[in-house]
């Protein structure tokens, strides 16, 4: 564990791979938070179901935008420097990212 704090330690004062793009992420994020906003109001004032289902798909397709974006940043910076490092470093960011993409298609 302490070497995984290590690593992490290491990669996030060389930057994570969405560094360049956090600014951007950060907006998408909050627009992604007005709408989950905008759904409550829309349960609050009774809004007709198919209305916030509608809704409710805007945003899950927007955090999948989201998820994507950042797990293709990780690929191509965390795992390809930690396998630049070395032959374990690397499978063990794959196997990161292979456990992060399994819990994104659950």
């Amino acid at each position: 564990m302490i070497q995984n704090f290590d690593s992490q330690q290491s990669a996030h004062a060389a930057g994570y791979g969405y560094s360049n793009e956090k600014e951007a992420y950060l907006r998408r994020l909050k627009r992604i938070e007005g709408q989950v906003r905008g759904i409550a109001r829309m349960v609050d004032e009774d809004a007709y179901c198919i209305d916030i289902l509608t809704q409710v798909a805007a945003v899950n397709k927007a955090l999948h935008a989201v998820s994507l974006g950042l797990l293709e940043e990780h690929i191509g910076h965390c795992v390809v420097n930690a396998a630049a490092d070395s032959d374990k470093a690397g499978e063990a960011k794959v196997k990161e990212a292979t456990d992060a993409i399994g819990r994104l298609l659950r």
